[in-house]
């Protein structure tokens, strides 16, 4: 559970970062690192059985792979990071109010 946590924080951080003016190389490291959170997100919500967060975890890892870029524009690609970030950053407060109450 811990592991969840620092990867919701940090995968909300750096798509908030993503707001700011960053080389595009720090865009590409943002999809790889996506990914990769997504991905073992996923995994943990399979392994809890957690249908629903398992089918957004992996919606999530599609959207930001690398390999075949979905083009958004920059706009949307914003409003797209603070929603992603947004729920995270709920989902950790969620995650911390279940295992408080353990």
């Amino acid at each position: 559970m811990e592991l969840e946590k620092v990867i919701k924080a940090g995968l909300a951080a750096v798509l908030l970062l993503c707001l700011l003016k960053m080389p595009y190389g720090y865009y590409q490291l943002v999809r790889f690192v996506s990914m990769m959170g997504f991905g073992y997100l996923a995994y943990a919500a399979s392994q809890r059985k957690e249908g629903n967060f398992v089918f957004v975890y992996l919606s999530l890892a599609i959207l930001f792979q690398p390999f075949f870029k979905i083009a958004l524009g920059r706009t949307v690609w914003n409003i797209v990071d603070v929603a992603v970030a947004l729920f995270l950053t709920v989902s950790l407060f969620r995650q911390n109010m279940v295992d408080e109450k353990k």
